[in-house]
C-alpha cells in the first residue's frame, strides 16, 4: 500500500530524507525509529501529501504523491504528532464536523453511523457529549484516532500517538492498533517508545539522519545488530561460583558475553545460536546447581543503538 522509492527532501542545504526506499503493505504495523529530526515526520507529511518531496518518488495504493493528493487523501488517515482540537466542541460536535469536511452526507443517517461506528471503535461512546477540552490526554489522542477513521482510510500515518500518554491509555492504544491492524489496515507509526513499538509492530524502520539504517522484521533487526538470544540464571551457590563458571562460559564459541553479579549469571548468545538448553548442561558440568533460568526477552532499544551506532560517530 505504500511504496516509496529514492525518496529525498531538502530543507534548504540541510538533507531530511536521503534516498528513503520503504514497502508497507496491508496488515502491517511499521514502526517508524529515530531521534528527533531524524526524517520521520517529513515522510509522514509526505504520504500526506502535506508536503512534496525534492526528489524521488512515493505511491500510496498506487498513486503518486507529486500529482494524485486528492485521491490520496481519500485514503490516508494522518495524525501529527501535535493534534489541535476544539475545546468548545463536544465528543460528538468535534466528529461531526470533520465528518462534514470528508464530505460523509447527513441524509439517511449515514454521517451520524459513521460517528457512532468510530466512537465505538476507539471506545469513547460514553464520552459522546463531553467537552473536548475535559478529555485526559490519552481520551484526546483516541478522539485524534477516531478523527482519521471517519473516512475509512486504508492508510494510517500517526506520529507519535503515544507521547504522553499513562501507561493505562498506551496499553489501550496498542490494543487499538493491533485491531486496526486486524482489520487489514496499513499502518505507519512512529514513536520514541520503543517498547511500545516492539510490542505492536510487525516490522520495523530505523532512520538516523535522513537515512534509513534498517528496515523489516524485528527479528531480522536483532540479527542485523549483532544481539543474540539472553538468558538470566541464579545459582545456589556464592559469588566466587559465579564467577568461575563465568570465566568458563566466556570461553564457549557459542556465548557472545557472560555478566557475573552476586549469584547471578546474565548470558548474551552469539547471534547464531539457536537454543540455549546447552547452558543448564553446561552449568551443572562446572558444579553450578541451578536456582532459576530465565529467557530474557531482547530489547529494541539495545537494537536500535547498535545500528545507529556507526551512523552517529
Amino acid at each position: 500500500m505504500i511504496e516509496i522509492t529514492d525518496l529525498t527532501h531538502r530543507y534548504g542545504s540541510l538533507v531530511a530524507l536521503d534516498r528513503l526506499t520503504l514497502h508497507i503493505g496491508p496488515g502491517e504495523v511499521f514502526g517508524f525509529i529515530g531521534p528527533n529530526g531524524a526524517g520521520k515526520s517529513t515522510a509522514m507529511k509526505i504520504l500526506a501529501c502535506l508536503l512534496r518531496p525534492t526528489a524521488g518518488d512515493a505511491r500510496v495504493c498506487g498513486h503518486r504523491v507529486h500529482d494524485s493528493g486528492d485521491a490520496i487523501r481519500g485514503l490516508v488517515g494522518y495524525m501529527p504528532d501535535f493534534l489541535g482540537v476544539y475545546e468548545d466542541l463536544t465528543v460528538d460536535e468535534y466528529l461531526q464536523f470533520f465528518a462534514a469536511a470528508f464530505r460523509i452526507p447527513a441524509r439517511n443517517g449515514k454521517r451520524a453511523a459513521v460517528v457512532d461506528s468510530v466512537l465505538q471503535l476507539t471506545d469513547l461512546t460514553a464520552k459522546r457529549h463531553a467537552m473536548v477540552d475535559s478529555l485526559s490526554r490519552g481520551m484526546q489522542q483516541r478522539l485524534g484516532v477516531a478523527r482519521v477513521l471517519l473516512h475509512e482510510p486504508q492508510v494510517l500515518l500517526l506520529d507519535e500517538p503515544a507521547s504522553g500518554l499513562d501507561p493505562r491509555a498506551r496499553i489501550e492504544l496498542r490494543s487499538l492498533l493491533t485491531e486496526l491492524r486486524n482489520m487489514g489496515k496499513c499502518i505507519m507509526v512512529s514513536s520514541h517508545i520503543l517498547t511500545e513499538l516492539a510490542e505492536m509492530s510487525t516490522s520495523i524502520g530505523i532512520i538516523e539522519r535522513g537515512t534509513l539504517l534498517f528496515a523489516g522484521p524485528i527479528g531480522e533487526a536483532f540479527a542485523r545488530a549483532g544481539a543474540g538470544e539472553r538468558i538470566a540464571v541464579t545459582l545456589e551457590g556464592g559469588p566466587a561460583d559465579a564467577r568461575a563458571i563465568a570465566a568458563d562460559l566466556a570461553s564457549d564459541p557459542r556465548v557472545r558475553s557472560v555478566a557475573a553479579e552476586d549469584r547471578s549469571l546474565t548470558i548474551e548468545l552469539a547471534p547464531a545460536v539457536n537454543g540455549h538448553h546447552f547452558l543448564i548442561e553446561a552449568v551443572i558440568a562446572r558444579g553450578g546447581r541451578i536456582a532459576s533460568f530465565t529467557p530474557r526477552p531482547l530489547k529494541l532499544e539495545e537494537a536500535f543503538l547498535r545500528l545507529t551506532r556507526g551512523a552517529v560517530n
